[in-house]
């Protein structure tokens, strides 16, 4: 996954559309909240072995919900200004440090 390859894709559908007065960090960080609400709605009252084995209709649903937070992830990261791909290996190191690898 080429991560500027796809902000920029993002950023021609944002420039198009004249959203960027829309895209400030707090609205995008909203966006993605709304976004993984959507993705949880879909879990809502699964048993634990329900969730592991979503029907093809809902599998595709949460695949949807997941481009979607990533997506705002990656525009929200390019309005404040980090690298998504450095501040994911951060994460993941201080991961391993902290809980072993």
């Amino acid at each position: 996954m080429n991560l500027v390859e796809l902000t920029e894709r993002l950023h021609a559908i944002r420039d198009r559309n004249d959203w960027r007065q829309f895209h400030s960090p707090k609205n995008l960080a909203m966006a993605a909240s709304v976004e993984m609400s959507e993705l949880v709605e879909i879990f809502q009252w699964l048993t634990e072995d329900q969730s592991r084995q979503l029907p093809a209709d809902k599998l595709a649903h949460a695949g949807q919900e997941v481009g979607d937070i990533v997506l705002y992830l990656l525009l929200l990261c390019s309005e404040l200004g980090l690298d998504m791909d450095e501040v994911v290996r951060s994460k993941l190191a201080d991961s391993e440090k902290r809980f072993g690898s």
